[in-house]
């Protein structure tokens, strides 16, 4: 345990850094935080890179529980002033705690196995969407994740606390070439299916999952018209009322539960 009272400290300035897109993805880090998402972390086995801790952790409720994981775990933390902790924190009302992590990169191939259930996002960019789509996905078994280029940022501390820790239980892939990763899929026999409005396969009529990527399209124009094209089936969600349209991260949980429904 070491002291920092001080919020000219590097580590300090480093944690705050990482609030910065650019600056997570050049350092390889990202942070999470609250008692809950660090303690899922160490049950995953997660070594935090650093461990920040608020003077008042122990007067919040779990706080002495986490706390003794980490002393047996045999980590090393820092003790800040509440009122320093709050700098570093995402939030307003902190717990106080905060973990520096190392981000877990995959290949393209480590996403690909035997039976693939894989959910692609086109340019999903709202925080809140995309972590609870992942959360989805964990829950119903998915073996990945795909993001396509556009989307907001998986380390993002509003996606983070989304996802309620299921950012730590499935693989996640950055693509720089979607187009190109979809045609790989389809190489390896992974049936490309799409969500789209003019789909003519409503969602719980669809058959031959056992190896499917299901693609999620952007929140506002939904997906590119080159993924439409390369796309094996397009599948739409009826609707009996005047909406046009359903959020991105509910249409993805029909989608996703359908197709862990039949794969049971």
């Amino acid at each position: 345990m070491k002291y920092i009272s001080s919020n000219k400290n590097a580590f300090i300035k480093e944690v705050k850094s990482l609030k910065n897109r650019k600056y997570r993805e050049a350092k390889n880090m990202y942070f999470i935080e609250g008692i809950r998402f660090v303690q899922e972390a160490l049950k995953e086995n997660i070594k935090p890179y650093k461990i920040f801790i608020s003077e008042k952790l122990e007067g919040v409720k779990g706080g002495k529980e986490i706390l003794k994981t980490i002393n047996e775990k045999k980590l090393d933390y820092f003790v800040l002033p509440h009122k320093l902790f709050k700098e570093i924190s995402d939030t307003d009302n902190p717990q106080g705690i905060l973990a520096q992590i190392e981000m877990k990169k995959y290949s393209l191939e480590e996403m690909v196995n035997e039976n693939n259930f894989l959910v692609v996002l086109d340019a999903i960019q709202d925080p809140g969407n995309m972590g609870t789509i992942i959360r989805t996905a964990d829950a119903a078994g998915a073996t990945g994740v795909v993001l396509s280029e556009g989307c907001v940022d998986v380390y993002n501390p509003k996606v983070l606390r989304s996802t309620m820790g299921s950012v730590f239980h499935v693989p996640i892939y950055n693509s720089k070439d979607i187009l190109k990763d979809l045609k790989y899929f389809k190489e390896k026999k992974i049936m490309i299916c799409a969500s789209h409005l003019e789909g003519e396969t409503a969602y719980f009529n669809l058959e031959n999952v056992d190896n499917v990527a299901i693609v999620i399209g952007n929140e506002a124009r939904g997906i590119r018209d080159d993924i439409k094209d390369i796309s094996d089936v397009l599948v739409k969600i009826p609707m009996k009322g005047r909406a046009e349209s359903l959020n991105a991260s509910i249409a993805a949980g029909l989608l996703i539960f359908e197709i862990m429904r039949k794969r049971i």
